[in-house]
C-alpha cells in the first residue's frame, strides 16, 4: 500500500510516501511538519528511506525519523549527510512488495532519482515531472533545462507501461498518467 503522509500537510513540504509490505519504506522524508507521528499512525517499524533528492524539503524531516526508527537511507550521493548507501542509476531496489529501478534523473538537481516499478506501473518521480505537464524547477542550484529535458525523455524512454505517478509535490496521478509526463516533456522545450 502507498499513502501519502504529507497529503494534508499545510506547510513548505515534499509529499512523503509510506510504502507497506515486505519492506516497509518512505519515499522522500519531507520537512516542516512531525513525519515521526504520521508513520507511527500506520506502522512501528521502517526497513529503509529512499530519497528523490537531498533538496531541503524533501529531507528536513531525516534526523528525527533516522533517530526515532534507527533507519538508514538510500540515495544517489553518497557523499550527501543525507545518504547511508549510494543507489546507482539502473539498480534495482525493494519498496514495499515490488522491484523498483533505480533510475539517474538530474537537472532539477544532481542527485535526483525516479523509481519505477515495471511489473506494477508505478512510478516515484520525485521534483522530475508533476501532475498537468508540470516539471522541477532548474533555476536552484545544480539545475540545468537541458539536463532536465534528457531526463524526462529518459524516464518516458524507460516507462514499458505507466499506472500511477507519484510526485514530490501535488497530487499523485492515477488517470493516464503518461500523458503529464508527455505534456512535461512538451512544457520543458519551450
Amino acid at each position: 500500500m502507498i499513502r501519502n503522509l504529507a497529503r494534508d500537510v499545510r506547510a513548505f513540504t515534499s509529499n512523503v510516501f509510506l510504502v507497506t509490505g515486505e519492506t516497509t519504506a518512505l519515499v522522500d522524508a519531507g520537512a516542516n511538519f512531525d513525519a515521526v507521528v504520521r508513520i507511527r499512525e500506520h506502522v512501528d517499524h521502517l526497513d529503509r528511506v529512499y530519497l528523490t533528492h537531498t533538496h531541503p524539503d524533501h529531507v528536513e524531516n531525516l534526523p528525527a525519523i533516522r533517530e526515532a526508527f534507527g533507519v538508514e537511507t538510500w540515495g544517489y550521493d553518497a557523499e550527501s549527510e543525507y545518504v547511508d548507501h549510494a543507489i546507482g542509476d539502473g539498480e534495482t531496489v525493494r519498496i514495499g512488495d515490488d522491484d523498483y529501478t533505480a533510475l539517474h534523473t538530474p537537472g532539477h538537481k544532481p542527485d535526483h532519482l525516479c523509481f519505477y516499478a515495471r511489473a506494477t506501473g508505478v512510478c516515484f518521480a520525485g521534483d522530475l515531472v508533476f501532475e498537468n505537464g508540470g516539471f522541477g524547477r532548474t533555476d536552484l542550484a545544480g539545475g540545468d533545462r537541458e539536463t532536465l529535458i534528457r531526463s524526462i525523455d529518459a524516464l518516458y524512454d524507460a516507462i514499458d507501461d505507466l499506472t500511477a505517478l507519484h510526485v514530490g509535490h501535488g497530487p499523485s496521478v492515477t488517470e493516464r498518467p503518461i500523458d503529464d509526463l508527455e505534456l512535461a516533456a512538451q512544457a520543458a522545450r519551450m
